[in-house]
């Protein structure tokens, strides 16, 4: 990022603060009024020009204006959250603190459901939050034979969750066997993650008869994918508000491409999945999404290229254990939407620590 001096750097906040009040292109005789500085319109244009060499703002074609780009975006965020480090209070925070059992303790799921919508409200754009994950751990599996070679695989997980897979084996098992197998699991891997249940049987897969040892091993591998398949990744809330953001709306194929983002959800988890490691608040803008994942552009990762995403982790007992966010078009109000998330993930924090029946 360039080094600006104090002049272009109050210039360019003016301007973006400008933009995303109203969301006009913003012309030197306006900022000549509200940027602070003593300077003709003449010299603020020879300033926007320099900015505009630069990178930082772009002229759109129908007007004689500037609005930002997404790299001047990111010069005005990484500013003010430095100008804000150490700060944990703000109108936004004071707002939701107003509200009467903002986000109460309660069943873990309910309560990122209620994170999603506090953050969509207060932000007017899309609240989204990843679910804490749950280790793959069962507490109890059993057989059914469904016909030759085919079998039907019962997980129960220790919240009493139940999931069925069909399994298509190379061996008809009997009965008997398929008991075996099933008790055998119970009783030596009953309430271990799956994982460690895949690395004790190649430990002790030579004391086993190969047909068994088979069928444990597609049974863990399947059980595996079925309970990491329950698990629903990400909850996300409002996304028709993104209908009335002026720079979305106005681009009805990225729109669909943020909505079909929405439904997929897959590089959306793989985006908060990298936010889990941050410190505080994280902010990807535009283009900065596409790749921050480990993964490279593709039609759905470009759905975000103009959109922002908000995001910070969560915590329970200490541990982050999942990460929530606001998305929202690149001219979004970033000082309050900072505060927004900065408090909700304190707020999902409390409420998951909170022992259930208290």
């Amino acid at each position: 990022m360039p080094d600006l001096d104090e002049r272009s750097r109050l210039l360019l906040n003016a301007l973006i603060e400008h933009y995303i009040a109203d969301g006009q292109p913003v012309g030197s005789r306006t900022l000549s009024k509200s940027s602070g500085l003593d300077l003709s319109p003449a010299s603020i244009r020879n300033i926007m020009s320099d900015l505009e060499e630069l990178g930082l703002i772009a002229s759109p074609h129908t007007s004689a204006g500037r609005v930002p780009t997404a790299r001047g975006y990111r010069l005005f965020v990484d500013t003010m959250l430095t100008a804000r480090r150490g700060a944990t209070a703000g109108p936004a925070c004071n707002e939701v603190a107003a509200l009467p059992d903002a986000l109460p303790p309660g069943e873990p799921q309910r309560v990122i459901v209620s994170a999603a919508q506090l953050l969509s409200s207060l932000s007017r754009f899309v609240g989204v939050v990843m679910v804490p994950r749950r280790p793959s751990v069962f507490r109890h599996i059993e057989f059914l034979r469904l016909s030759e070679k085919r079998l039907l695989l019962i997980i129960v997980a220790p919240d009493g969750d139940v999931q069925n897979r069909v399994l298509f084996t190379d061996v008809d098992y009997s009965a008997s066997e398929l008991q075996q197998t099933a008790n055998y699991l119970n009783t030596h891997f009953s309430g271990m993650d799956i994982e460690q249940v895949c690395t004790r049987l190649r430990q002790e897969v030579e004391t086993l008869r190969a047909e068994i040892a088979t069928l444990m091993a597609a049974a863990v591998q399947t059980g595996a994918q079925a309970m990491s398949q329950a698990q629903e990744a990400v909850v996300i809330a409002g996304e028709r508000n993104l209908l009335l953001a002026t720079d979305s709306a106005a681009d009805m194929k990225q729109l669909r491409r943020a909505f079909d983002l929405f439904e997929q959800k897959t590089h959306l988890m793989r985006l908060l999945d990298a936010s889990n490691c941050a410190e505080g608040v994280r902010i990807f803008i535009g283009g900065e999404s596409v790749g921050a994942s480990g993964e490279s552009a593709d039609e759905s990762s470009a759905a975000l290229e103009d959109l922002s995403l908000v995001s910070a982790p969560y915590e329970v007992d200490g541990q982050v254990v999942g990460t929530l966010g606001v998305i929202g078009p690149t001219r979004m109000p970033y000082e309050r939407v900072i505060q927004i998330v900065n408090i909700t993930s304190r707020l999902v924090g409390n409420a998951l620590s909170v022992p259930q029946g208290r």
